[in-house]
């Protein structure tokens, strides 16, 4: 059990009798009334998002997870095939688990699985990926007065903001977690 207070970003707990990890977190005092922790909850079974509030003196129960590295192998026609690299056990996980990440994973990527209670509830990918732009729009002089981003499509289909300078071939870095544009990948 741990205190609102110390609820942190990656915590899994149980709350309403399910499972949630912590996506989000703020505190908040307000001018009136006592403070409370503002959070964005997933649900790791179903995968639907909750905002909710705790007191900062709730108590939560925080779940115990563990984490063993694996490497992506394959997709079936519902899940993703990984290979543990300890005791080469062939492990399944539904695609829904997996979410959007899903576009990021390639053969032979090494990546986390987190279990609690002998139950998979996420794949963990590096923080950042390494991925080609297929198409964005064309650098145009002048607009870089002010730091202004524009939408590129990635090889994998997902839509992420770049800066002006980025162009269509380039191979860039992204934030596995929110999709954020970091740096061009050094060649």
């Amino acid at each position: 059990m741990i205190i609102a207070n110390e609820l942190r970003i990656g915590n899994v707990i149980n709350h309403q009798n399910n499972i949630w990890k912590v996506i989000k977190t703020e505190h908040v005092k307000p001018g009136k009334g006592g403070a409370f922790m503002q959070c964005e909850l997933k649900n790791l079974n179903i995968g639907n998002k909750l905002n909710t509030r705790f007191r900062s003196d709730e108590t939560i129960e925080r779940m115990d997870f563990s984490e063993n590295s694996v490497t992506f192998l394959y997709f079936d026609i519902d899940t993703a095939e990984f290979m543990d690299m300890e005791t080469f056990e062939q492990i399944s996980v539904n695609k829904n688990i997996i979410g959007d990440k899903i576009a990021f994973l390639k053969e032979e990527m090494v990546v986390k699985i987190a279990k609690a209670e002998d139950k998979i509830i996420d794949v963990i990918l590096p923080e950042n990926v390494v991925i080609e732009i297929l198409e964005t729009q064309p650098y145009m002089r002048g607009q870089t007065i002010t730091a202004s981003f524009k939408p590129a499509t990635l090889v994998n289909g997902l839509v992420v903001q770049v800066p002006q300078f980025i162009e269509a071939g380039e191979i860039i870095i992204v934030k596995s977690e929110t999709l954020e544009y970091v740096e061009r990948a050094k060649k």
